[in-house]
């Protein structure tokens, strides 16, 4: 399985994970576990996704049965908007700790550089965007402290390493004037409409290991009516002419993209059979031309945009 060195650890990340998104509690428990018997190896959850009790279930499962043993895999999670004062980061990444039931993560992210409001998790959780009133309320808690709760937890042995997500390029060179420990993975939306080339050279500059999420872009979108309107990626003519001829699937082509970009990459499937041809993408190459043309797609279609929900939230202006 191919993997992606991480530069302060040298942990080998897996290229090709499984993501959490969307699984709904009552499949995510069976779900992780036939995904490790498939051969994955690295989960990304976060607190948001409301499933990491279910998912922990999964894994234990699989733990117990000899599957795997835990240092076979790579249990990302992140911190969720809501609890990134100093008085709650270590009490939430313990908190989702424990509901994994793991003694600690591989990888934990700060899922958005937004601060909000406090919510009690015993009255909401996940509390999602919004405060009990169901309005958006933001904090002013600055990154440095949240980050330097984040490098504590290392410290302590909650996570092995440390990162950060939907971040663009002027938080990344924030962080690293005063982090003591550097951030060493940045999750991403990255996929043909979006490509975020600049955002992937500065962290190759820099020795970040990038995350792609969303890589069939609109696909995972349609159920939440914000796909945008656009062709779908795995119904687009291209990806589909490219994959016929290499005789892979659509779904193989967009990922082996990104892969061979040096991207890892983390999608997700209720589908034995996709899940295991998104596990194979690395079997393959694409030619230098074909790699092009995909990355000419890009028209910077941006689906998980935060300004849609309050102009307040416009990280990505």
């Amino acid at each position: 399985m191919s993997t992606i060195v991480l530069k302060r650890t040298g942990q080998k990340m897996p290229a090709v994970g499984f993501g959490l998104w969307k699984v709904t509690k009552s499949t995510c428990a069976d779900t992780v576990y036939k995904a490790i018997k498939a051969g994955y190896r690295l989960f990304d959850g976060a607190g948001d996704y409301g499933n990491e009790k279910e998912a922990g279930e999964g894994v234990r499962r699989a733990l117990s049965e000899g599957i795997v043993k835990r240092e076979d895999l790579f249990i990302t999670s992140k911190l969720w908007n809501t609890f990134h004062a100093k008085e709650h980061v270590k009490k939430m990444a313990k908190f989702q700790l424990d509901l994994w039931g793991l003694d600690h993560f591989d990888l934990f992210l700060v899922h958005f550089p937004i601060a909000l409001q406090y919510v009690e998790p015993k009255d909401k959780y996940p509390p999602e965007w919004w405060g009990l009133d169901g309005g958006v309320h933001l904090q002013n808690t600055p990154m440095q402290e949240t980050w330097t709760c984040m490098e504590e937890l290392v410290d302590e042995g909650v996570t092995k390493n440390i990162g950060i997500s939907n971040c663009q390029g002027s938080i990344i060179l924030d962080i690293l004037r005063y982090a003591r420990i550097e951030p060493q993975v940045l999750q991403v939306e990255i996929h043909p409409y979006l490509t975020q080339e600049p955002l992937q050279k500065l962290c190759k500059t820099l020795g970040i290991a990038v995350t792609a999420y969303s890589s069939f872009g609109p696909q995972s979108y349609i159920e939440l009516g914000v796909n945008k309107n656009v062709v779908g990626l795995l119904q687009h003519d291209l990806v589909g002419s490219i994959a016929q001829t290499a005789g892979k699937t659509p779904a193989q082509v967009l990922l082996r993209w990104a892969t061979q970009q040096g991207i890892a990459v983390i999608p997700k499937s209720n589908d034995e059979t996709r899940i295991k041809q998104n596990l194979e993408c690395d079997s393959f190459d694409l030619s230098e031309e074909d790699m092009k043309k995909i990355s000419a797609l890009n028209i910077g279609l941006r689906l998980n945009e935060p300004l849609d929900l309050d102009p307040r939230l416009g990280i990505f202006a």
